[in-house]
């Protein structure tokens, strides 16, 4: 059974992979066999989780860029097959929030949000899945969220819910119409894990975001570490088109 998680002679694309959660799954990926592309702007913190992943002795690339942005993706696929010759594995985790009640958001709020976590999702899945559909076969994990099917409090955060649901029935479609091209496509949906992105420290949200979870707590990154190795390896083999939620329970209530 455990020969199903490994994923020795693999390689992945984990976008958003210079810090927080991306770069746990990066981690994890790399500890189950996988070569790793790193993915991100920013350039130090990517030479950073270089450094990582080597360390624990995972062949690994690092290729910058905005994944919003189809010519930089297309450039980030050249670049890959260049290095690995294949991608057999895309982690969609590329994304941004705001909170911001829904008559207080502007434009350029809205498009940022809904540019970064479903455009982001979007071009990559596109561009990658055509290499994938082209050798055969092939795994993509969106990042979702909780967030895609409940609503947070006490902070309002509308844009943010809307792109993963999006995220979420995305997922769904892209599994149905590439089964047949030997392409699984599941979602991860955390719950609230302690990263910058969410202040789970602050007082403000802990009556809600920590109190009201039945195991009272935040979740830590490296706790996606054993879902998302699942999700990308052959142990999910007959698994398309879910949205799996690691959330602490959060979402039962």
């Amino acid at each position: 059974m455990l020969s199903q998680f490994d994923l020795t002679g693999r390689t992945a694309l984990v976008t958003g992979s210079t810090r927080g959660l991306g770069r746990a799954m990066a981690l994890a990926l790399a500890d189950a066999g996988a070569a790793i592309v790193v993915n991100g702007r920013d350039a130090a913190a990517a030479e950073t989780v270089r450094a990582e992943l080597e360390a624990v002795g995972a062949r690994t690339l690092v290729a910058l860029g905005d994944v919003t942005v189809r010519a930089e993706v297309e450039r980030i696929r050249d670049a890959v097959l260049a290095e690995f010759g294949r991608l057999d594995i895309l982690v969609n985790n590329a994304g941004t929030c705001i909170h911001r009640p829904a008559l207080e958001v502007t434009d350029d709020e809205w498009h940022r949000v809904l540019g970064t976590n479903v455009d982001g999702v979007w071009i990559p899945s596109q561009v990658f899945g055509a290499h994938m559909a082209e050798r055969g076969g092939g795994v993509v994990v969106n990042i979702g969220s909780m967030s895609g099917a409940i609503v947070n409090r006490p902070q309002w955060q509308p844009a943010y819910n809307a792109s993963k649901a999006a995220v979420h029935h995305l997922t769904r479609s892209l599994a149905a119409e590439w089964a047949p091209l030997g392409i699984r496509v599941n979602a991860l949906a955390p719950g609230y894990m302690a990263t910058d992105m969410a202040p789970v420290d602050d007082p403000r949200f802990r009556r809600h975001w920590i109190e009201d979870a039945p195991m009272l707590r935040a979740g830590r990154p490296e706790e996606l570490g054993g879902a998302i190795v699942f999700l990308a390896s052959d142990a999910s083999s007959f698994m398309t088109g879910s949205v799996l939620t690691v959330d602490g329970g959060y979402s039962v209530f």
